[in-house]
């Protein structure tokens, strides 16, 4: 019976359970009905009642063109944010006091050579500069500058039309604001994403500054011709006065300088100067700014620059120099004074071998560019030309432009094996070498059989280093290469060795050094002396920098420098000979004949010398053992005049266990060895050999004699060969 009674019980609560559950079934159930419901009304509502809206006849053509743009204009807010992004990064770093630096330059003799750095709030206020100056500079420039925001729209169209009529670019529709974006932020590349971050950062410029801010700044920090920069600078290098005290005539005059600095410089090419001065009298009418009876004065009247007398500074290594000294001072002084290591003769015997060669020769050769670095064996520059001409080009070849090195960079493979069990005397065999698809070959596939690596580095044997590299492993010369000095990250490839990865004539000069000094690995520096506007040093080169390294052993540095030596005396560097002074080095030349090397030493200089053109296409056959070794060997022959001849570590005596020593400059002394000559002496003397060349014929230089047919030749075949050896994917 008790069994019975629970049976019954427990039927009863499944039976309510089930009732429970089927109840909220239904209420689950009436419950999304009543959404549904509720939502199909509101759908039937709303559309109800947009059919009571309903756009008919042209309001709707011009709804739609409206949602359109709306639409249209949502995707391009995302494509223009993205391309922001990249451009508002260039501001990311503290662009005004990385621009903040005003640095003096001094030379090895405490004598003033020039001065860069630019300080955004200058020392002549705008109030201060003259309104001709001012209204010169808008009507060239940007007329419509304190109407627009950034970007000059009707300036670009009219740009645009102009040069389109013309089929060339006769005018140029960046704004003020936009080139203050490119001198602050940007490069000078001609590429389209340039300009767009170009366009953003002008924008973002006039949000963060005032109108007047961005026109000093513009003013105060424009390239104007001479190695100036700024107003203020240019009219005290061409006129010898403050921009306050130019008058309408010098205005105008300086305000054709934005444009082409390098075409308009009075001191390059004074009728184009003044020819331009006119253009910008002219604009000051044209914009309404003056009226024609207020410039007819300063156009019968045009501006005269003084007489410079010849004497330009070392621009380029100034450019250098101002890296270095911003990088030295840390952010703790603004406003510095350096020594630096220029050695004002050296310098001017550089550009003149570049120049000269260049004016003579260089047609010939279809050659356009060329740069030099000449350093002590320490590492102490004393003389950089980065370029032909720096009124033209300010870009520096010598610390920035990445060139191949061609067989230059074989000294670097050879060290490396020199160091892991080869000797100068080791033999190797030269002969046909296959990697992969690759087969680098000699001039004419022919070969020599066993050969030394005396033998291989001064005929410029190109499967030997294949083999050492093969042998010795191709990160084993890249170590080699770095220790020794080549600051520039190296490609590993195939060709390595070969002279495939690009490098920079400071590279080159630096890593050429440490075969000079006995195996010491050097960087190269161009200030020993730091002070702040107080006058405090700062910084000191021998006692801040650490002691050079030994990287090459002893027997190594003897082997490299007796083959290197021959190379000049019986290889393809022949025209490098220096009468009476040992020397050392090696030719490069790249392929297809686009760049050539000449990089030597002897115990008292290491130079390296570039030769070529900027967009990288091929000269007329130019090889290092040409116009690159008489360029260095007129330099070094100057360069050697006077002084006391120091041994080539190895080649005319023992190599010590010291680090090169501290050069005199270094330690305070005023005086270049056997060289007395006060600095206006020097001037004169120079000034005395121009008037002399320019009287007399010009002869043909002893290096273009029939002796040298044969190295040139010579050097002509290596280079053909060395080309024909490079990977068939370059």
């Amino acid at each position: 019976m008790r069994d019975l009674f629970r049976s019954i019980a427990g039927s009863r609560r499944w039976t309510r359970l089930k009732e429970n559950l089927l109840a909220f079934d239904s209420w689950l159930d009436s419950f999304f009905y009543g959404v549904l419901e509720s939502g199909r009304r509101s759908v039937e509502g709303y559309s109800a009642r947009l059919e009571r809206l309903k756009v008919k006849g042209p309001a709707r053509a011009v709804t739609e063109l409206a949602s359109d743009a709306m639409t249209v204009g949502a995707g391009g807010a995302v494509l223009m944010l993205a391309l922001a992004l990249p451009a508002f990064d260039e501001t990311s770093t503290d662009w005004r006091s990385t621009q903040e630096y005003s640095v003096t330059f001094l030379d090895r003799y405490g004598n003033e050579i020039g001065r860069r750095g630019v300080l955004h709030n200058a020392t002549v206020p705008l109030e201060e500069i003259p309104d001709h100056m001012i209204k010169a500079t808008l009507a060239t420039e940007d007329r419509r500058f304190y109407e627009h925001f950034g970007i000059d729209v009707l300036g670009t169209a009219r740009a645009l039309i102009e040069n389109m009529r013309a089929n060339g670019v006769v005018q140029g529709g960046s704004s003020i604001t936009q080139q203050l974006a490119k001198n602050l932020f940007l490069s000078n590349e001609r590429t389209i994403e340039r300009k767009i971050k170009e366009a953003f950062l002008a924008v973002w410029l006039e949000v963060n500054l005032t109108k007047n801010e961005i026109l000093k700044l513009y003013l105060d920090r424009a390239y104007m011709g001479g190695g100036t920069f700024g107003a203020d600078a240019a009219a005290e290098f061409y006129f010898g006065k403050s921009v306050r005290d130019i008058n309408l005539a010098e205005a105008a005059m300086l305000a054709g300088l934005f444009k082409a600095p390098g075409r308009y410089a009075p001191h390059i090419d004074l009728p184009a100067a003044r020819a331009r001065a006119n253009e910008v009298l002219q604009n000051l009418v044209q914009a309404g700014f003056m009226t024609e009876g207020q410039v007819y004065a300063a156009r019968r009247n045009p501006a005269t620059p003084i007489e410079r007398g010849g004497n330009t500074a070392p621009d380029y290594f100034l450019d250098w120099a101002f890296e270095e000294a911003k990088r030295l001072s840390r952010g703790r002084s603004f406003t510095l004074t350096a020594k630096t290591t220029l050695d004002p003769a050296l310098q001017r015997a550089a550009e003149e071998a570049v120049t000269d060669n260049l004016r003579q020769h260089g047609e010939r050769y279809d050659a356009q560019q060329a740069a030099l670095v000449s350093m002590e064996p320490d590492g102490m520059v004393r003389a950089l030309v980065g370029g032909r001409d720096y009124g033209e080009s300010q870009f520096n070849r010598a610390t920035a432009a990445l060139r191949q090195p061609g067989s230059s960079f074989k000294a670097y493979v050879y060290a490396a094996a020199l160091m892991n069990g080869y000797t100068a005397d080791s033999v190797v065999l030269d002969g046909p070498i296959t990697i992969g698809n690759w087969s680098p070959r000699n001039y004419g596939r022919s070969y020599r059989g066993n050969v030394t690596l005396m033998t291989a580095l001064t005929l410029s044997i190109n499967t030997v280093p294949v083999r050492l590299a093969q042998k010795i492993g191709r990160d084993t010369i890249v170590e080699t290469a770095e220790k020794m000095g080549v600051r520039t990250p190296l490609r590993i490839s195939r060709a390595l060795e070969l002279g495939v990865s690009e490098v920079t004539v400071l590279d080159q000069a630096s890593g050429y050094a440490s075969m000079a000094n006995g195996g010491f690995h050097v960087d190269p520096y161009g200030i020993t002396e730091l002070r702040n506007g107080e006058g405090t040093v700062i910084y000191r080169h021998d006692r801040d920098e650490k002691k050079p390294e030994q990287v090459l052993p002893p027997p190594a540095v003897a082997d490299m420098n007796r083959m290197l030596h021959n190379v000049v005396e019986n290889g393809t560097g022949r025209r490098a000979l220096l009468n009476g002074i040992p020397a050392a080095g090696k030719t490069g030349t790249s392929q297809s004949y686009r760049d050539a090397w000449f990089i030597g030493f002897t115990g008292n200089y290491v130079t390296a010398v570039w030769m070529g053109k900027d967009n990288f296409t091929s000269t007329n056959r130019m090889t290092g053992g040409s116009l690159p070794a008489m360029v260095w060997q007129q330099y070094m022959t100057y360069a050697h005049q006077g002084i006391e001849l120091k041994p080539i570590p190895g080649l005319d005596g023992p190599i010590g266990q010291t680090p090169p020593a501290v050069a005199d400059a270094e330690l305070g002394a005023e005086r270049r060895d056997g060289l007395t000559l006060s600095r206006q002496s020097q001037s004169l003397l120079f000034e005395i050999e121009r008037m002399m060349r320019e009287a007399a014929p010009v002869a043909m230089p002893e290096s273009l004699s029939s002796a040298s047919l044969e190295a040139d030749a010579e050097e002509e075949r290596t280079a053909r060969y060395e080309a024909q050896a490079l990977p068939s994917e370059r």
